[in-house]
């Protein structure tokens, strides 16, 4: 059965589930009762796998104190590296062009810091708009630390419609002062995949390197960093990839760039062979690894073991397949079932160019939001009218999807989102 054959029924979605080739994997994941997940775009879900490989790590913690780094199932000192290995798979990339560090703002500052190397007229940074805040800060104020006024180096790309992004329009931006591109892989709020090999090799015919924000498409879409030439990307590992909330993010480096010194050397780039040599002057690895800053933080790294197994065995072409059905029956169910009330699905229509949401818009969405959680559906909210519903392959049914809708529908019709104040929590 396929999504194509829809019908709008319980029925329907039910048989859509019992064909699903992924479904045993919802057993792997903790599931509350009575309540609707759609928000493992924001904060994935805790598995039960990388709950063993937490318990594994203060285990060894308990069991061998300082001894860990080298001791135990998953030695310390190797993680970072061991963890890039396993997320190579996701990114399309040699195992040695990704390590898993730091935070996602964190990696991004280290990137501009070491690949950013404004010369004469060759000074801009091309970025867009509709890029996630935390990204625009740390372009604006590495500019800054670079003595360039943001508001006359920073190119931001115009967005057409306020939703998506025209690969035509950043090429066009792609000029001859144009230093580093910094794009997202997937706008957070539309959900619109862009065509990252198109922007790679246009950025390279200008002689400009360009690196990829890879929040919101790491473990739900695949990518082939290394084939498209991409220069660098990172990402963090809390969303679709189940890390836990505040987890170590990732980064890739292209193996071309390999040797180009960090921009912020740190102890733990260094090379293995020498970093406890203790000596002042830096000998960096001679991998994606010389940019690692401080030690890991081995207790936020410990979940990802567990969670990578499973995006192992699950296949990240058969999560990309299951993700776009999700994605396709939750749109067809919107337009069955909730015509007349003022909804408007805000994301790429087109398989290729979207990602693992839907993009819901509605002038009342952050209250329609409080009125989902009431009712055991959990969203999100992006201001400023931008419900968001992801769906995720590993743990949620074609049935939860049809629920979500139907709830959606009695909220409309009995007006349930008019005791809310039209204003976003704290954290939204």
């Amino acid at each position: 059965m396929n999504v194509e054959d829809f019908v709008p029924t319980l029925d329907f979605a039910r048989k859509l589930d019992n064909e699903d080739a992924l479904s045993g994997f919802r057993d792997e994941f903790f599931i509350k009762p009575d309540s609707i997940y759609m928000d493992g775009n924001s904060l994935g879900l805790l598995s039960k796998r990388a709950e063993r490989t937490l318990l594994d790590t203060i285990e060894a913690w308990k069991e061998f104190g300082i001894d860990g780094w080298t001791k135990g199932k998953q030695p310390w000192f190797f993680l970072s590296e061991k963890l890039g290995e396993m997320t190579a798979p996701l990114i399309g990339a040699a195992r040695d062009e990704i390590i898993a560090c730091s935070s996602t703002t964190t990696n991004l500052h280290q990137l501009i810091a070491t690949f950013y190397k404004p010369t004469g007229s060759r000074t801009k940074i091309l970025a867009d708009e509709l890029n996630f805040p935390s990204d625009i800060y740390a372009l604006k104020s590495q500019l800054q630390l670079h003595g360039h006024d943001p508001d006359a180096h920073l190119i931001c790309v115009r967005s057409r419609d306020g939703r998506f992004i025209e690969e035509d329009d950043i090429i066009e931006a792609m000029t001859d002062d144009v230093a580093l591109v910094i794009l997202p892989t997937v706008l957070y709020r539309s959900g619109q995949v862009l065509d990252m090999k198109r922007l790679t090799a246009e950025a390279h015919k200008r002689n400009i390197l360009i690196g990829f924000d890879a929040c919101h498409s790491i473990g739900a879409i695949p990518h082939s960093f290394s084939e498209w030439d991409v220069d660098f990307a990172y990402w963090c590992n809390y969303k679709y990839l189940n890390g836990g909330p505040g987890a170590v993010g990732g980064l890739y480096v292209n193996r071309k760039h390999f040797g180009v010194s960090p921009g912020l050397a740190g102890w733990f780039g260094s090379n293995k062979e020498k970093q406890f040599d203790l000596e002042h002057t830096f000998t960096p690895a001679e991998t994606a690894a010389a940019y690692q800053i401080g030690t890991p933080h081995v207790l936020s790294l410990a979940p990802l073991i567990g969670s990578l197994e499973i995006f192992a065995e699950a296949g990240i072409e058969n999560i990309r397949l299951k993700s776009l059905q999700f994605t396709r029956y939750l749109m067809k169910l919107i337009e069955h079932e909730l015509t007349d009330l003022d909804f408007v699905v805000g994301n790429p229509q087109e398989d290729s160019r979207r990602g693992g949401h839907v993009s819901l818009e509605h002038d009342e969405a952050a209250r329609i939001c409080k009125a989902l959680k009431e009712n055991g559906v959990v969203p999100d909210f992006r201001a400023p009218n931008i419900i968001r519903l992801a769906p995720v392959a590993l743990y949620n049914t074609f049935e939860e999807v049809w629920k979500v809708v139907q709830v959606l529908k009695v909220i409309m019709s009995e007006k349930q989102y008019e005791k809310f104040a039209n204003e976003r929590d704290i954290v939204a």
